[in-house]
């Protein structure tokens, strides 16, 4: 899973299916029930950690389920595999103005709706029109407006067990050139303030309420802190980098020792915004 994951770490998994479309992702969920298997949905693999043991059960990776069309009233409708560079891409090329916040935010269209995606001033949850999602356990779709939707800070809470398929997000026509320049100027900001050219999983934690988490993270003294082969992002301290062949477990060994820091110098508890795949387990 190590060539999975955005960090670049984490064991094998017993299996790994790549559905190209719904038929075959309707048929991949089918045969792991056959086989009583458990699923584990991955996208561009941001936001995830796979244990170094690796994991017990099938992977099912959306990257098929890709398309992007754009609707009559300036509506961009986006399948869950189409990745944020793509999609961004998309909507400059057809005057689409709405998405712009999201450019950089690395990932898949199923990755930032399920984490909520955004910057300070706006997240999916702002655009967002419906969702397309399926049962894990019977292979059925379904349709969920945005009034349906529970956003909540970095998460949507999904029906249990089921995959999402697409999104409806709502535009504006704009003019091409204006929308590149506001993402110019977001990608700039990000690559100031990001450590955009190594390999991290995105922000590690997320905010606790009136204040950020890498602001705690350097004030406990944490910048540059190391645990094996993983490092506290110097130039963000929310970011973990793997600076030389990291395992999983360095990566965990060193978001517990900026939680137990930040809990003793701040008496602020960080709550994690990485998953770790099977951890219910």
């Amino acid at each position: 899973m190590a060539k999975h994951t955005s960090l670049r770490v984490g064991g094998p998994a017993d299996a790994m299916l790549r559905p190209a479309s719904r038929a075959e992702l309707r048929d991949a969920l089918a045969l792991c029930r056959y086989h009583d298997a458990s699923v584990y949905i991955v996208g561009a693999g941001f936001n995830t950690l796979v244990p170094d043991a690796g994991l017990r059960g099938v992977v099912l990776r959306l990257h098929g389920l890709r398309e992007l069309t754009r609707g009559a009233d300036d509506q961009l409708t986006a399948e869950a595999g189409a990745t944020h560079s793509r999609v961004t891409r998309f909507c400059a090329e057809e005057g689409l103005a709405g998405l712009e916040f999201a450019v950089g935010i690395p990932g898949t269209v199923g990755g930032w709706l399920a984490m909520n995606a955004g910057i300070g001033t706006r997240e999916m949850k702002d655009v967002v029109e419906r969702i397309e999602i399926m049962d894990v356990a019977t292979g059925e779709s379904q349709e969920l407006s945005a009034e349906q939707l529970c956003f909540r800070y970095r998460a949507l809470e999904l029906p249990e067990q089921s995959v999402l398929l697409k999104a409806r997000f709502h535009c504006q026509q704009d003019a091409r050139e204006d929308i590149r320049e506001r993402m110019r100027q977001l990608l700039a900001q990000r690559r100031d303030t990001q450590p955009v050219d190594q390999l991290s999983c995105g922000s590690v934690f997320k905010n606790p309420p009136g204040d950020h988490a890498g602001r705690l993270i350097d004030a406990a003294g944490l910048k540059g802190a190391a645990e094996g082969g993983a490092e506290i992002s110097r130039v963000h301290a929310n970011f973990i980098v793997n600076r030389s062949s990291a395992t999983t477990a360095d990566i965990l060994r060193l978001i517990e020792r900026a939680q137990a820091e930040v809990r003793r110098q701040f008496g602020i508890e960080l709550e994690r915004e990485v998953h770790v795949l099977g951890e219910e387990d």
